[in-house]
């Protein structure tokens, strides 16, 4: 059974922050050898980029999350001689991905055109923030930025609310998984042609292809905004009773259902009038809403739970991470790990694929900086790094 897949293949991660080491871990939990480059002395700078005042070894939760299973060679790509030994590296490598501003990564003599030269073999990736030319070429690459300009903030809320983030590096994260699957073709095709490839993407594209979907109905109706629900807004191109109602003790989420059902199961023979009426989903919604959400206020979750699932009614109840931790069904998927750095302990999260129903461990947690710089110079055949 194989559960690294990538064993054998070598990928530098000279990226910071949240994107690139996204991709870089991906590639590290399919088997690959990851090898951080950082600057000296600070390493990447979301080693102190703090969530909460929560610091493990030295480095924030984030970077730990974000960089188990990563060698750290330490290099300053300023420096002649260190820059020599990176391209040492380079020549032995199969993937390298980074995430510097345009322009750059070219200035620092390590561009997609000048690592080829040394390695015609390898699969190049860059993250931009919105593209590597245009107006806005040379801005800051940063998530809740992209968010801003990329329409999917406007989207999300209910009518009449401002603009509303997604609680979570969306972007970032998109912008890395897109890496991987085009880092994975070009191996692909690697294997049957020989070549190495450029990959580009941006924080833009991620989040604008995770909204293909509605923005395709909206390029193809005239060019029509969707209009936001009013009350309990979860997705404006979709009729009641789709959203999220407060129960008795908390909330309930409602996906698409027949509303002839749901007033039946309810007892809410307004409902049942109402699907007949063509349309009325859209139409009415925000009334329609209210009139559920007053219905399910009245007993609990569990309650509601039991009921609406015995007819196969989609539904869930909202959980925080304790109840979600908690729970039997998170339980079996084995989904959490724990490593060490030193005395300290870190749980975090496992490789969120299974090959062969295999999901391997990372074989450790993230590394200090510069932890291997040595063993991969002697490896190298290089000297020593002398002090700066």
């Amino acid at each position: 059974m194989i559960s690294s897949p990538l064993e054998g293949l070598l990928v530098l991660d000279l990226a910071q922050f949240l994107s690139g080491p996204s991709a870089a871990l991906r590639l590290g939990d399919l088997g690959a050898r990851v090898i951080k480059i950082e600057r000296p002395g600070t390493g990447d700078i979301c080693r102190t980029l703090y969530l909460t005042d929560t610091d493990i070894a030295g480095d924030s939760t984030l970077f730990h999350a974000i960089n188990r299973n990563k060698e750290s060679f330490a290099a300053d790509l300023k420096d002649v001689a260190d820059l020599t030994a990176v391209r040492a590296l380079i020549a032995r490598a199969d993937v390298l991905i980074q995430n510097f501003r345009p322009g750059v990564i070219e200035r620092l003599g390590l561009g997609y055109d000048a690592v080829r030269a040394i390695n015609p073999r390898i699969v190049y990736a860059g993250i931009s923030g919105y593209g590597e030319d245009g107006p806005w070429a040379d801005l800051p690459g940063q998530d809740l930025l992209a968010q801003a300009v990329s329409g999917a903030m406007w989207l999300s809320g209910s009518e009449g609310d401002g603009p509303v983030p997604l609680g979570l590096s969306i972007a970032d994260m998109l912008a890395g998984h897109l890496v991987v699957e085009g880092v994975l073709a070009a191996l692909v095709r690697r294997g049957i042609t020989g070549e190495g490839a450029h990959i580009q993407t941006s924080l833009l594209e991620a989040i604008v292809d995770l909204q293909f979907e509605v923005l395709t109905t909206h390029l193809n109706d005239d060019g029509k905004l969707p209009m936001r629900s009013a009350f309990n807004n979860a997705h404006a191109y979709l009729a009641a009773p789709y959203g999220v109602y407060a129960t008795q003790d908390g909330h309930l989420a409602l996906a698409m259902t027949p509303l002839d059902t749901l007033g039946r199961l309810l007892t809410m023979p307004t409902l049942v009038d109402l699907a007949g009426e063509p349309n009325a989903g859209f139409t009415r919604r925000d009334e329609i809403k209210r009139l559920i959400a007053e219905r399910l206020r009245t007993r609990p979750t569990a309650d509601w739970i039991t009921l609406l699932r015995s007819e196969d009614v989609w539904c869930a109840p909202v959980l925080d991470w304790p109840r979600l931790l908690a729970s039997e069904a998170f339980g079996r998927l084995d989904m959490l790990q724990e490593m060490a750095r030193g005395p300290s302990r870190i749980l975090t999260t496992r490789r969120p694929l299974r090959i062969a129903g295999e999901r391997a461990p990372s074989s450790a947690a993230a590394p200090s900086v510069g932890q291997h710089t040595a063993a991969i110079r002697a490896e190298l055949g290089l000297p020593e790094r002398a002090a700066h």
